[in-house]
Parts: C-alpha cells; sequence; structure tokens
C-alpha cells in the first residue's frame, strides 16, 4: 500500500514552514470508483490490458536517475557504475535467488538513463546497496545524477536540437528535461573546444570560420535555451537545478506561457535612409510540458487516487490549448514542438493536438509527425481516434450534440467547462492523424503514464479566436441566467426554486446536499464552505483539519477582481504589453481580454528585499570591453585577446563591478540588452566567471576565476597562470586536505606539483587535470581554479563536490581534514594572550583562512557569503514547492469563474 503523511496534506509538509512538522503516516485506499470507471468504460484502455494496467498502477514506481552534464563527463561517471557497483550488487542473494541490479534503460542513448526495481527491505539489508545508494547521493548532491523518471526524458530526446539552434522550453520547472535540453545544445562544444585548444598550443592562433566544424565561436555552443516558469518559487528552484550545467547559453523568465511575450532581437543593419525593421526572436525548437492532472503519476504520487477527479482534466483543457497555440505562433516555419502531458486522459492530449491545430488553420500549417520509428526499445501505444467525455459528475458523453441536445433542456448543471473542441471530429472531417502521437502507459514497460505528440510549423499562422459559443461556462453568472432561462421557456420555472447553477458558484459543505465541487475540486481543497463554518474556529490546527489547508488566501487583480489562491502554484498573467507589429501580423487574438497597464520593470536576478519586504532584481548591466579593471582581469590571467571581453555582466543598476562578474552567450546578450525595460521579467542569465576576494598584496588581481565559468574561460588562460597535475594520488591529498601548508618542506608532501606551488606567486590558478593511461593516472581530464596564499595552497571545491570526487575516484570516504583550523585552535590554547591585532608570519593571515572555502566555518569572503545567500534563497524558494505535484493550471477567479485575462496573445 502507499502512504502519506497527514488526512489533507498533499505534499506530506506542514505549512507553517518549508520544513515544518510532520504528519503521521495514513494507508492509502489505491481505489477510485470514477478514476477507475473512466478508463475501463471510455475504452481508453484495451480490454485485454485492463488487468495488467490496474496492476501496475497500484505498484510502486521504480527507481530511476539520468548520468547529467557533457557527455565525456556523464560517460565517466556511469562507467564507475558499471565497474565498480553493479558487479558487487549483482552477487547477492536473497531467499536463494540473485536479486535485480540497476539496470540501464535500453532505448535511452548512450545507456545514460537507468532503473532499479530492488524494494527497500532489500536495499537496507546488503552493504553494496548502501555502498551503492551513497553513490548516487553524493553525486545528485553535485549534480552528476539527475534522480528522474523514466518517461519525464522521452520528449528531449524527440525534439530534434542540433548545435546553435534556439529552444523554448514553456513551462520548465522543476528542470529535469530543461538540462536535458541545455545538454544538447551544448553537445559537441567539448570536441570543438579542444580542436580550438590543440590549435592555441600548436601555435595556430587564428580564427576559424569553419561552420562544419561548428567553430564559429570558437568551438563554443552558438545555441539558447530559454526556460520559463509561471511561478516565481519554481522559477528559482528551476534556477537552482540548471546551475549545475553552468551555461551562459540560458535564460530563464518568468511569465503565463499562454501569454509567453514576444522577444525583440537587435535590428539588422539597413541601407543609409532607410528606417531599421522590428526584429523579434523566433525558436527553432520548443517544448510545451504542460500543467495537467497528472493522473499518469499514480505510482508516485499515491494522492491521486483519492483527488482524481474527471473535473480536473476538463477544467485545463482550453489553458493547455492556449499555451500550445502560443508555442506554435513563436515557432519557426519548419520548426519542431513536442507536447507532452504526464496524463492518460483524452482531454488533455489528443483533443488539444486536435484543437490547436484547428485553431492554427489546419494540417496546412501544423504537421503531426510520425515519431514510431524513433527510440526503438520504448514501448508505446498510437494516438487515440475516438474518445469519450466524462463530465465533473461522472457522466459519461460521446459527442458534443449529445452536450448540446442535454443543454436545451436541463441546463448547464454538471457540464461546466466542457467544450466542443474536447470531443473527436466526425463525419467528413476526420481530423487530423492523431494515431501518430502516442502514449505510454504503465503496463508496457513498467513505469509511469504518458503522452507525447511531436508537430511540425509548415506556415506562418493567425491564430482562430476562441469562441465562447463552443464551451459552456462554469460557475458564472452566465450560467445562472442560462439555467432561469431555460427553465422560464419549458415552463417549469417555480418560485423560490433552487438554480442548480448557484451549487457551481458557491459549492456547500459536507453537512450540506448537493455538489461539493468546482473551486475546491479544481484546486484541490476543501470546499469553501468550510470557512463559513464557526464551529471550526477551535479545530483549526487538529491532523483533520490544519489551518493552512482552508481556501482562505485571496488577493486582487489591478481591475479589483479578487481571486482564491490555492495550493497550486499560482500563474500569475503578465501584465499587457504593447501590442507589437509582429503580434499583429501572427495572431487574431492579441487584443481579446487583455488588461490594460503600464510594462512592469525588468525583473532580474539576484532578488533583494525593499523596505517593508516588498521584492526585487538587480538589473543586467553589461561591461564596457575597456574598462580598466577588466583589462587588469586579462593582463593578470594572460587571457588571449582572442576571448571575448563583450560578454561580461554584473547584476546591479549602477554596473559597477563589486562582487560578481557573469558571463553570457552573444544570444543571451543581444536579448537582455534589447528588451531592458520592455516588462520581460528575466530572472536568470550568465554564469559566474569572476569573484572579488581579500588579498594581502597590492599586486595581486583582486578577481579569482570561479569553477562555474572556467571550463568556458580555461584554454585561454597564459601558462604562467596554469598548474599541469598527472598522479591520482596527488589529487587526492588536494581533497582531502584543505590550505595545505607550503611551507618547513611541507610542499613536499604534493609531490609533483608541490614545488611549483612553492615557488609561484600569490593569486588564483588553473589547476589542469590531464588523463594518462598508466597504474597512477586518472582516465578523466578535468580542471578546477586553485588559490595561492601567503603560506599555503587550496583547491577551490566544497566540501559536498570533494567527497563525491574522493567516493567514485577513490571508493575513500575519509574524513575532509582543514589543517588552518586546527592551527587556529591550537594558536588559541597556546597563546591565549596574544592581542586581537598581532599576527604571527608563521601563520597565514587571518582573512587568508576565510578567503576561499566558504563552507568550511570560517567567515567567508564577500562573494562566497553572496554565493551562498543566493543558495540558500533558491533552496527557501524552491523547497516548498518541490513536493507538489506537477499540475499546474491558472488561477481562478473566486466562485470558479474562468480567468478571462487568461487568453492566448
Amino acid at each position: 500500500m502507499g502512504k502519506r503523511r497527514g488526512k489533507s496534506l498533499r505534499d506530506g509538509r506542514s505549512k507553517t514552514g518549508s520544513h515544518g512538522p510532520r504528519r503521521n503516516w495514513q494507508e492509502v485506499d489505491k481505489y477510485n470508483e470514477k478514476y477507475e470507471r473512466f478508463y475501463n468504460e471510455l475504452g481508453i484502455v484495451p480490454a485485454e490490458d485492463r488487468e495488467a494496467f490496474w496492476a501496475a498502477l497500484r505498484r510502486d514506481l521504480p527507481n530511476s536517475f539520468r548520468f547529467t552534464g557533457s557527455k565525456s563527463h556523464a560517460l565517466s561517471v556511469q562507467q564507475r557504475l558499471k565497474e565498480f557497483y553493479v558487479p558487487r550488487i549483482i552477487s547477492i542473494q536473497h531467499n536463494g535467488e540473485y536479486v535485480e541490479p540497476p539496470r540501464p534503460v535500453l532505448w535511452y542513448p548512450d545507456q545514460l538513463a537507468w532503473s532499479m526495481t530492488t524494494s527497500k527491505s532489500i536495499v537496507r539489508r546488503f552493504a553494496p546497496f548502501a555502498s551503492f545508494q551513497k553513490f548516487l547521493v553524493a553525486e545528485t548532491e553535485v549534480g552528476n545524477i539527475s534522480r528522474q523518471e523514466v518517461v519525464s526524458m522521452v520528449p528531449p530526446l524527440l525534439i530534434d536540437i542540433r548545435p546553435g539552434m534556439t529552444v523554448l522550453d514553456m513551462c520548465a520547472a522543476p528542470g529535469s528535461k530543461s538540462a536535458q535540453l541545455m545538454e544538447m545544445i551544448h553537445a559537441g562544444e567539448e570536441e570543438g573546444m579542444k580542436m580550438v585548444f590543440e590549435k592555441m598550443k600548436n601555435g595556430d592562433d587564428t580564427q576559424s570560420n569553419d561552420a562544419a566544424d561548428d567553430l564559429e565561436d570558437d568551438g563554443r555552443s552558438t545555441g539558447l535555451l530559454i526556460a520559463n516558469d509561471s511561478d516565481y518559487k519554481r522559477a528559482h528552484m528551476l534556477i537552482h537545478q540548471m546551475k549545475r550545467l553552468n551555461s551562459p547559453n540560458l535564460i530563464v523568465t518568468n511569465h503565463d506561457a499562454t501569454m509567453y511575450p514576444s522577444i525583440k532581437l537587435p535590428p539588422l543593419p539597413t541601407p543609409p535612409g532607410e528606417p531599421q525593421k522590428n526584429r523579434y526572436l523566433k525558436f527553432d525548437r520548443i517544448l510545451a510540458d504542460v500543467p495537467c492532472s497528472g493522473d499518469g503519476t499514480t505510482r508516485k504520487n499515491s494522492n491521486v487516487w483519492m483527488d482524481w477527479v474527471p473535473g480536473n482534466a476538463v477544467g485545463l483543457h482550453a489553458t493547455q490549448v492556449r499555451i500550445l497555440v502560443r508555442a506554435l505562433q513563436m515557432l519557426k516555419v519548419g520548426g519542431r514542438a513536442v507536447y507532452s502531458t504526464c496524463s492518460m486522459n483524452p482531454v488533455e492530449n489528443e483533443a488539444v493536438v486536435a484543437s490547436t491545430i484547428e485553431r492554427c488553420g489546419g494540417l496546412g500549417n501544423v504537421e503531426i509527425i510520425d515519431c514510431s520509428e524513433e527510440l526503438p526499445g520504448l514501448k508505446r501505444a498510437s494516438g487515440l481516434r475516438s474518445w469519450k467525455v466524462m463530465d465533473k459528475d461522472g457522466r459519461i458523453w460521446n459527442s458534443w450534440v449529445e452536450v448540446e441536445e442535454y443543454r436545451q433542456k436541463h441546463g448547464v448543471s454538471g457540464l461546466g467547462r466542457l467544450a466542443q473542441g474536447m470531443f473527436p471530429a466526425t463525419g467528413e472531417d476526420a481530423g487530423p492523424p492523431l494515431e501518430r502521437c502516442f502514449r505510454i502507459y504503465p503496463h508496457l514497460q513498467d513505469t509511469g503514464g504518458f503522452f507525447v505528440a511531436v508537430l511540425m510549423k509548415k506556415s506562418e499562422i493567425r491564430a482562430k479566436p476562441e469562441d465562447p459559443s463552443k464551451v459552456i461556462p462554469k460557475a458564472s453568472i452566465a450560467a445562472v441566467m442560462e439555467e432561469l432561462d431555460g427553465k422560464q421557456r419549458n415552463g417549469t420555472a417555480e418560485p423560490l426554486e433552487k438554480i442548480n447553477a448557484l451549487d457551481e458558484l458557491v459549492p456547500p459543505g459536507e453537512t450540506l446536499e448537493g455538489k461539493n465541487a468546482t473551486v475546491a475540486e479544481g484546486s484541490h481543497q476543501p470546499p469553501y464552505s468550510i470557512t463559513l463554518d464557526s464551529t471550526l474556529s477551535s479545530r483549526k490546527r487538529t491532523a483533520d483539519f490544519p489551518e493552512n489547508d482552508l481556501p482562505v488566501k485571496r488577493t486582487k487583480l489591478e481591475d479589483g477582481t479578487e481571486i482564491v489562491i490555492g495550493d497550486r502554484p499560482v500563474h500569475r498573467p503578465n501584465s499587457a504589453l504593447p501590442e507589437t507589429n509582429e503580434e499583429k501580423s501572427s495572431t487574431t487574438d492579441s487584443k481579446q481580454g487583455l488588461a490594460s497597464s503600464q510594462p512592469p520593470q525588468m525583473q532580474t536576478y539576484p532578488t533583494r528585499q525593499r523596505k517593508g519586504g516588498q521584492s526585487f532584481e538587480e538589473p543586467f548591466k553589461y561591461i564596457d570591453r575597456d574598462v580598466d579593471e577588466l583589462k587588469q582581469i586579462f593582463a593578470f590571467y594572460d587571457i588571449s585577446d582572442r576571448f571575448p571581453r563583450d560578454r561580461f555582466m554584473v547584476r546591479n543598476a549602477q554596473g559597477h563591478l563589486s562582487k560578481t562578474i557573469y558571463y553570457s552567450s552573444p544570444l543571451a546578450r543581444d536579448i537582455l540588452t534589447e528588451n531592458e525595460g520592455r516588462g520581460i521579467k528575466f530572472v536568470h542569465c550568465g554564469v559566474k566567471m569572476f569573484v572579488k576576494q581579500d588579498v594581502q598584496r597590492p599586486d595581486v588581481c583582486r578577481w579569482r576565476i570561479q569553477t562555474d565559468g572556467l571550463r568556458i574561460l580555461e584554454s585561454w588562460v597564459g601558462q604562467e597562470r596554469t598548474i599541469t597535475l598527472y598522479k591520482k594520488e596527488t589529487l587526492r591529498k588536494l581533497l582531502i586536505e584543505m590550505f595545505p601548508r607550503l611551507d618547513r618542506e611541507e610542499w613536499r608532501k604534493l609531490d609533483e606539483i608541490g614545488e611549483r606551488a612553492r615557488d609561484i606567486d600569490m593569486g588564483c590558478y588553473v589547476l589542469r587535470i590531464e588523463p594518462r593511461n598508466t597504474d597512477d593516472g586518472l582516465k578523466e581530464r578535468m580542471v578546477f581554479p586553485v588559490w595561492r596564499s601567503l603560506h599555503s595552497f587550496n583547491l577551490m571545491l566544497p566540501k559536498e563536490d570533494r567527497r563525491a570526487l574522493l567516493l567514485r575516484l577513490y571508493n575513500d570516504s575519509t574524513p575532509l581534514v582543514n589543517t588552518t583550523q586546527k592551527r587556529e585552535s591550537l594558536l588559541a590554547k597556546s597563546t591565549p594572550e596574544t592581542p586581537d591585532n598581532v599576527v604571527d608570519p608563521s601563520e597565514p593571515d587571518s582573512r587568508e583562512l576565510g578567503e576561499i572555502d566558504d563552507l568550511e566555518g570560517s567567515s567567508p569572503p564577500v562573494a562566497e557569503t553572496e554565493d551562498n545567500l543566493i543558495k540558500h534563497e533558491d533552496l527557501a524558494l524552491g523547497q516548498e514547492v518541490q513536493d507538489m505535484m506537477s499540475s499546474r493550471e491558472t488561477y481562478q477567479i473566486a466562485g470558479g469563474e474562468e480567468d478571462r485575462f487568461n487568453t492566448t496573445v
């Protein structure tokens, strides 16, 4: 049986804080009459597969994970699993049988995805599993492994990204699919940069223009990923996940995907006397992994068994269509969009694809690509051509005609939000070839449920406006009036008669008769009437009535409309932007339902607090290439003049080089500068390249190279600022001991690099670990920043990275040693009377102890303090919603009326 914490909490946490007190576990009965009736009676799952289908849904989901990062690095980590951990696991016997080891997912390229079905009881009993678990945790913590459901890995593999492409992930959080997309954008970059580096070593310092080798930017990727999420907190959780990849080709935005704004590009040069023409970004590839009811996640989210109602999918259909229509509008002609959900409901899947194609002008404009031959080994079922629709009362409808006939006789009670587009096409117009989409059912390959459709844009689109006559209103005055008019027309109206549609507006509580759905059902909250029950005041803090489960949080839109905020992330619509020529030509919807307001100021990352607690984000400011401080950095590290200087930025309104210098790709720079002040909410861009820190000599550069940007910069740093290491044991010593001493012959302990470390000047250096095929060598090339202080030499890596490397390279769990802290403690004990302002010249300066390692307990430098603050901020913002169900929907106006602002631009 699955379990959950508490009776009402979906994510198992008290909402008094992101890590509040835990509730008691309770058994969840894996049975839901409507859920099972829906998939049995609507013909979605073939009769011969139903027993296996439900048996799979009631089993726990296998654990699965993916090796991340550059291909060579991912294969190196994978090799450790295959050579060291798997052989030990396959030797384990339980009850006379060998246990099932982790196995690669056969259809995933290069076996970089793995799955494991071993039960937790077996994992806890045997030491090899405990060792393997420690390996997984360590590598996940540093970002080399991503815990990800197998079916969630499918959409990025079908999007067909090639180097140099611009890609948009419209609903990106928490970021596992975005990470896959980013890896594809950087595919081949490692080899390209290596080719350039070899040319430089051989004295060839000429710029390459070989487009065939993708070396237009000296091997660096010219592509771009824009990852978007409508919820601000989830956007920050996305940043925390994506920062592990350290890509300058990433922008994170915070917008409602249904109204994603057009992104302006710098105008192209024009002949003298001719006006410049506006230019807007069109994407080569777009992923729309949309908010959904999530009924394919039952195996990992047992709450679905309790919470599933047909109204969830019905309520999300319109939003899903709007997102996909907007995606196709922003796509280049010939570009590819992938639409996916973790739902098995055709209302959210085939119906959305068919409705979108119809709104975009038909198959002449949009084609469904047949992907049945891609990813061989992935078991799947074809998309549905026919299906039925269940309303929120559990009634099954065969066609829109049936719904209209019932509506004419009985009104709209229980039909709220049903729309013609939810039903399959009939008659002569058979609709698009939906069988080219595909479905993944849990019993086919022991996975979750999933749906994928791959679309190609064949020509420019002028999207049709939504037709309100083909949608039944829900929870609105219009619904009440329609019911009254119908009863008057039919002569059935009586004085003070109950109006069924009012149940849609304010559903009664559990103690009252009538329906108990709509707003409460749509947001997975208790009914609104609970908040009106005065008897609850003394019971709010009990397990059955947790205070924060009540939907009492409200806010107002700019026009004064009051909305209820449920437990799902809120999709706040983007403020209306000035309509552009590009938008006028691409859609007829742009003037429908947009609130007039001034464009907000450009929002960026990191977040800070104004007085009164109001948050704002510092702007991106690019640095002039001729700034003296930037010139000094290039001179100190002897960076080649060929490395671009016009891609560095800071994040403060004044453009001061105060703490951190970031680096971005040229396209990211053009987008940020061209759209400043246009109301586009940029949350993150760029990687940290240089961080300022205290130094003890005036001739030492105050800017050290940050690990995040080292991969991009290291080939261009002069030989005087580099140190080369070959021996495996030398690296092990540097990983275990922080701040090893170099005086009093201590430098000899660093073996091959000891003399070099002793003789170099103070400051930051690049440590290159070169592979070689010897017993004492390493198989993988690695690069790290190191710092030479007055008396010590330190590898600039946080503790979790050191531990992960020790475990992977040496199977070593030796505790880390910080010798400076020990020396400080001994010094304090032996000379307690020493004045604070006296420094023993044989010991490191007190400032030195905290210069580098911000995780060792000593006082961190300013820049590293900023690192920690940003890291903790991301975690705090993201943790609240990390365990939320993946479905996200647009917010609802109080009473459940559909949000009229949320229309496609």
